[in-house]
């Protein structure tokens, strides 16, 4: 299976996330998953969504493991394999996202300025987590702005921006911590911090700034495109920025922007507000 999983192309965190499930299917029978049943296939998923109250989106993860172990390493027919895992229905949700106002306090809190360089980057850039801790010095371009993410998801390098206030701040970070081999290191010598500990260190930062909003560093990402759509910033130009491959992921941001009431209104706005003559003698 991790042949099969490295010779399509699959980054590191399926490979983990796609074993593990099927792990988890053979521990759940004590016995070898190529030899269970239809019946049994379909009890498993049953078990995952209820007794363990797993969200679409996990579920979806687990299908979509064990649709890769039989249908593309086992090679059993489409057709069956449709009918033994059949995809859970996602409903759409808007991503939250931070107020200006709410970063700023983040920032204020962060007494920590390895955490406050953390989070800064990973706002100022609009990176996912698993980008931010693999950032290496040399993926950074003061001069032309930039920040170079490499292999981002689905294995695609991109560039995002580079704020010069951001520069100042990794700069005083590099005098001070002086990392050897990764941007943001971790505890061990030659490792990079974990997206474990990242993710910590949001949530504590997050809960002295008295930010109440779920979500863990990821909410720094959509921050990020929200806040570059209220300032007029074009939809195609963000998504190059996220590296969305589809411009409807990116066009959601639309929705949570707040400064898009001001420039929206209502077709009922557009009437004559005069009240009509009949109401008026009403009362």
């Amino acid at each position: 299976m991790i042949r099969d999983l490295t010779i399509r192309g699959y980054s590191p965190n399926t490979h983990r996330s796609y074993i593990n499930w099927v792990y988890d299917l053979a521990k759940f029978y004590l016995k070898s998953p190529d030899q269970l049943s239809e019946e049994q296939i379909q009890s498993y998923l049953f078990y995952v969504a209820t007794e363990r109250s797993a969200s679409w989106s996990t579920l979806n993860v687990a299908v979509s493991a064990l649709r890769f172990f039989y249908g593309t390493m086992l090679k059993r027919p489409r057709s069956e394999v449709d009918l033994t895992i059949p995809r859970a229905r996602t409903g759409q949700r808007l991503p939250c996202a931070l107020s200006t106002e709410e970063v700023e306090a983040l920032f204020e809190f962060c007494g920590n300025r390895k955490h406050r360089v953390l989070l800064m980057t990973a706002y100022g850039a609009g990176l996912r987590v698993s980008e931010l801790v693999r950032l290496l010095p040399r993926h950074l371009d003061a001069k032309r702005e930039q920040l170079r993410v490499e292999q981002g998801k689905g294995r695609k390098d991109r560039y995002t921006l580079l704020s010069p206030r951001l520069v100042e701040e990794l700069r005083t970070y590099w005098e001070k911590y002086r990392p050897q081999t990764w941007l943001f290191e971790g505890r061990t010598p030659g490792q990079h911090l974990s997206e474990g500990s990242a993710q910590m260190i949001y949530r504590k930062w997050a809960t002295k700034a008295g930010i109440t909003k779920a979500g863990g560093i990821h909410i720094l990402r959509h921050s990020f495109a929200s806040h570059l759509v209220e300032n007029g910033m074009d939809l195609p130009v963000v998504q190059r920025l996220l590296g969305h491959r589809n411009l409807c992921t990116t066009a959601v941001y639309l929705h949570v922007s707040r400064n898009l009431k001001d420039k929206w209104r209502s077709p009922l706005d557009l009437l004559n507000p005069q009240l009509p003559r009949s109401f008026n003698q009403e009362g």
